[in-house]
């Protein structure tokens, strides 16, 4: 799954935070608890690593290295259990002049699982694997076809990733001599069904334990592909991740293409959906209780320093410093934040009033 405007903000201020600090020698530490790790066996391995590091030669490297692991496993203990993401945690001497005492411990619940354990002490802090969730785009698996052929596929952004592919047993429209019309087309639905149960296993074991899948999109050529989704031949866990279906005019390697191109409305509205509902809510308010929102930057500072605040809307096009400064005073006094792209009618309307605006937690008189 991909990050929300939100969560990539968040994660970017960390990450350029911790990429700014820097040691003289390998004494700040890094532990990644992947997701569903026990936290107790992380802490007796760090115990262990401050045993191991009272035979660092330099003083001051162990020192500093003996400390920073000792908050290392403060700042552990405070976790009954893993979080569901996993945990990354860091801590070290970060004081600027050598010689001196600065131990601060960080720590982030990622927006994405965390799959490999890490414990490092080095001159930087390690954030490759937080860096990659930036990158991370969104997935959606794909099915399409019709009583003679199906495939299933996953798209990765932009990137279509075949999966498994089937041919049918449907008898094609001319019957055998000495067959019954009644008796051949029982026959072409009865392999029909077969099929359809055929492609419905393929998705279970394709998409049922794919947790990066956003959504399923079904398409085809003909009513087969309602026929399959409406039937009894999709497990429900499955059925529900459906999003869409698309009428098509192909099958095979076409078809998935083709799939792709006819969901960019389908695929687009998934992405913004959240956002487009927020702002939504905002101009609502906007044209009937004007006394419920705010915009324009003095206006909303004014009234987030009142604490009038439930969500403060800030788009995405606004420099780091201006959303740095709004997000620590929305934090300090409770309020929500949503940052807006400007890639929805609404985004674009935000940037033109101003870049900032605010649903209010009760009416406030604007001045």
């Amino acid at each position: 799954m991909a990050l929300t405007a939100k969560q990539r903000f968040e994660l970017k201020k960390f990450l350029k935070d911790l990429g700014s600090r820097k040691a003289r020698h390998t004494e700040l530490v890094t532990v990644y608890v992947p997701e569903g790790y026990d936290m107790n066996k992380i802490v007796q391995h760090i115990q262990q690593e401050q045993g191991t590091a009272t035979n660092i030669k330099s003083t001051a490297t162990r020192n500093n290295v003996i400390a920073a692991l000792e908050k290392m496993v403060q700042h552990l203990r405070l976790y009954q259990r893993t979080p569901p993401h996993g945990l990354a945690a860091f801590a070290g001497n970060v004081a600027e002049r050598e010689g001196q005492q600065d131990y601060q411990v960080w720590s982030i619940e990622p927006p994405l699982p965390l799959k490999t354990r890490i414990y490092r002490c080095d001159k930087t802090f390690i954030l490759d694997q937080l860096n990659e969730m930036l990158d991370t785009e969104e997935v959606y698996g794909l099915v399409v076809m019709d009583r003679r052929e199906g495939d299933i596929a996953l798209l990765k952004g932009k990137t279509i990733v075949p999966l498994s592919r089937a041919k049918s047993n449907v008898p094609g429209k001319t019957r055998a001599g000495g067959q019954s019309a009644a008796r051949f087309m029982r026959i072409r639905e009865d392999a029909a069904k077969e099929f359809y149960k055929k492609i419905g296993g393929m998705m279970k074991d394709e998409f049922l334990d794919n947790r990066e899948i956003k959504g399923i999109i079904v398409g085809g050529p003909g009513p087969t592909k309602y026929d399959f989704v409406d039937g009894n031949f999709i497990t429900d866990q499955v059925k529900r991740k459906v999003i869409a279906i698309k009428d098509l005019s192909y099958t095979g390697d076409f078809g998935v293409q083709e799939l792709v191109d006819r969901a960019s409305d389908v695929l687009a509205e998934e992405e913004i959906a959240g956002e487009k509902k927020i702002m939504g809510r905002f101009f609502d308010l906007l044209s009937t209780k004007q006394g419920m929102v705010s915009y324009g930057e003095k206006e909303t500072w004014r009234l987030l320093e009142m604490g009038a605040v439930d969500t403060l809307l800030l788009s995405e096009s606004l420099d780091d410093a201006t959303v740095e400064r709004f997000d620590e005073k929305a934090k300090e006094l409770g309020s929500s934040v949503e940052i807006i792209s400007v890639e929805t009618r609404e985004g674009v309307q935000l940037r033109e009033i101003g870049k900032i605006a605010a649903i209010l937690r009760y009416e406030v008189q604007q001045e």
